[in-house]
């Protein structure tokens, strides 16, 4: 896996994540690769889940089924971008 694949689908993954959650006051370069989604980071919440699910599945054709799984998964954009390159 390429350097330029990874940075490439953690920028695209910002925008989808600022578009899909309306987060109008965000840009990509506002967002660390390892900023936190929840919490004192982006302060998503648990709705915000069920998008980032429905946004992994529609755009990477990446499942998450089991919560624990989605805890991994959405720590941060680096945690999503690797998840979506180990299923690719």
């Amino acid at each position: 896996m390429s350097n330029d694949r990874m940075t490439e689908l953690k920028q695209e993954l910002k925008a989808r994540i600022i578009q899909h959650l309306n987060l109008q006051d965000r840009t990509v370069e506002s967002i660390a690769d390892d900023t936190p989604l929840f919490g004192e980071g982006l302060g998503l919440d648990s709705i915000d889940v069920l998008e980032l699910i429905v946004l992994m599945d529609r755009h990477y054709g990446v499942r998450i089924s089991d919560p624990q799984q989605g805890r991994e998964v959405f720590q941060n954009v680096t945690t999503m971008a690797e998840r979506i390159l180990a299923e690719k």
